[in-house]
């Protein structure tokens, strides 16, 4: 009776996620309160949003003009930051629940995934005019750029479209069990690594073939949406909110390497490179940094955010960590801009 109900009780939270974390946080175990200022992280300025209704979601950073991109998913709006001046430069209306953004570089092209549509929208990186949108299908989500600039999209009931960076055309597309949240591409091995929660697994698929050659995973945890890719050290972390863990892979062997309590409602992690660090950003209202220099990471400090501050990015190219927290009360939404140390 006890294992049937743990594997009901899992079914349901891939599902019904969000009513059940309030409840499912009451019984899983906790750490001590976050603080409100930790050594690896400064707080180096506050960018006003102004008030933007509902959840934010991803960001995407254009360092040739210093702008960091936000879909504000709840505002159906996605707002451009200028990161010099720590002012909002430009509003975008018109969007259909945005959720992923992508920049890409060699095209100068930002590419802006609407989940309701299921369409991405394609504007130039000078002006921001629109110049096609491409019809993907439903629940176009995240985005992400591999090496030689090429675009992919995850979107639908589970699919990945591999996008021109210049003309928007598809120039392939992956198959996949479920709808992918975060995934990752690794082009020393030719592979991508895809979070698919609600098949319960971490596909890896084979980017000339197409094919899934391995599925990975944790024993008892469920509802894996972020991931990072530490290329070097051949490691893929990946967070899961039911219950609220850290885990990482060794992507030679899939093997699960590391396995530890983080913090709740993960929907960002990002790998520092430089100092061997992970982010993970979580939406209970705290950002958790672990040392990651050796096999297996090690928490160093909790920080207090702001309660649904669930998503952000960092940026190795201005080397800043920026988190988005969303108006809650009389506090409007803004972009916490985080200096690591």
């Amino acid at each position: 009776m006890v294992s049937g109900a743990l594997v009901l009780c899992l079914g349901l939270a891939v599902w019904q996620w969000s009513r059940l974390y309030p409840y499912a946080a009451l019984i899983l175990p906790l750490d001590a309160a976050p603080a409100k200022a930790i050594p690896e992280l400064v707080l180096e300025a506050k960018i006003p949003l102004g008030a933007v209704k509902g959840r934010i979601d991803h960001m995407a950073f254009d360092p040739g003009r210093k702008r960091l991109f936000v879909a504000e998913l709840g505002n159906n709006t996605v707002a451009v930051a200028d990161i010099q001046n720590n002012r909002l430069e430009t509003r975008l209306a018109g969007f259909d629940e945005p959720q992923g953004i992508g920049f890409a570089a060699q095209s100068d092209i930002v590419f802006i995934a609407n989940g309701g549509s299921g369409t991405v929208e394609m504007r130039r990186g000078t002006d921001l005019s629109l110049i096609k949108k491409i019809e993907l299908g439903e629940d176009a989500d995240n985005i992400r750029t591999d090496e030689q600039g090429a675009v992919y999209v995850g979107y639908g009931g589970g699919a990945i479209a591999v996008l021109d960076p210049a003309t928007g055309g598809i120039l392939k597309t992956f198959t996949l069990a479920a709808h992918p949240e975060s995934f990752q591409i690794d082009s020393a091995t030719s592979r991508i690594f895809i979070n698919e929660p609600k098949a319960l697994r971490i596909a890896v698929i084979g980017l000339r073939s197409g094919e899934e050659t391995a599925r990975w995973g944790a024993s008892g945890a469920a509802s894996n949406f972020p991931m990072a890719l530490d290329a070097e050290g051949q490691r893929l972390f990946v967070a899961y909110r039911l219950p609220a863990l850290l885990t990482a892979f060794d992507t030679r062997t899939g093997e699960l390497i590391a396995r530890d309590a983080t913090c709740g409602d993960a929907d960002d992690i990002f790998y520092d490179k430089a100092r061997k660090r992970v982010y993970v950003i979580c939406g209970d209202g705290s950002l958790a940094v672990l040392d990651a220099s050796s096999k297996q990471p090690r928490q160093l400090s909790r920080l207090a955010t702001r309660s649904g501050a669930r998503t952000g990015l960092y940026a190795p190219e201005v080397d800043l960590l920026f988190v988005a927290a969303p108006q809650r009360g009389t506090a409007q939404a803004e972009i916490l801009v985080y200096r690591p140390r």
